[in-house]
Parts: C-alpha cells; sequence; structure tokens
C-alpha cells in the first residue's frame, strides 16, 4: 500500500483546484438546488474527464464517496466543473 498525506481542497465554482500532478482520493459534495454533473478533468476545461457524476435538484443536500485503490490519477492538474451553487470537496494526495 502506498503511503501519502491526504490533503483537501474546497471549491463553490468551477476552476482549477489542484494545480498539480496528484491523485484525488475522495470527495464530499454539497447540491445547491440545480441538478447536473460534476466533471472532473486533467489539464483543465478542455481535459480528458476522469470522473463525472450526476447531483439532483435538491437544495442541502450532502453526499460523499471514497474511491477506491490508489485514487484517480490527475497527471496535470485537477479542474472541476460544477453546476449552479454546488461545493465540493476533493481529498488528494
Amino acid at each position: 500500500m502506498m503511503q501519502t498525506d491526504v490533503k483537501a481542497a474546497h471549491s463553490e465554482a468551477t476552476g482549477t483546484m489542484v494545480a498539480y500532478r496528484t491523485r484525488i482520493r475522495g470527495y464530499q459534495c454539497l447540491s445547491g438546488g440545480t441538478a447536473g454533473d460534476i466533471i472532473f478533468r486533467d489539464g483543465g476545461s478542455g481535459g480528458p474527464i476522469l470522473l463525472q457524476f450526476n447531483i439532483p435538484a435538491n437544495t442541502n443536500n450532502t453526499f460523499a464517496n471514497i474511491i477506491p485503490g490508489e485514487g484517480i490519477l490527475f497527471s496535470t492538474n485537477v479542474h472541476v466543473t460544477l453546476p449552479a451553487n454546488a461545493k465540493i470537496t476533493v481529498f488528494y494526495g
């Protein structure tokens, strides 16, 4: 098993969450009343999608997931696209 220090990053808007190579280990989301997809890309807004999931329109609906194994490797950076008013915290390292 690979040992790494786990860090957290929080975002309330679309953009780069982590600006370097890392692995996403898990996340916690809060929906903001607008249904849509949360999309994680490697390398910015035009990069390949490495993780995508749908959140409901319920206001303040929270959910969390641990990513199995050693997580998802983002070679360049971690970019997230969020629906309106959604919030996310990622655990990485």
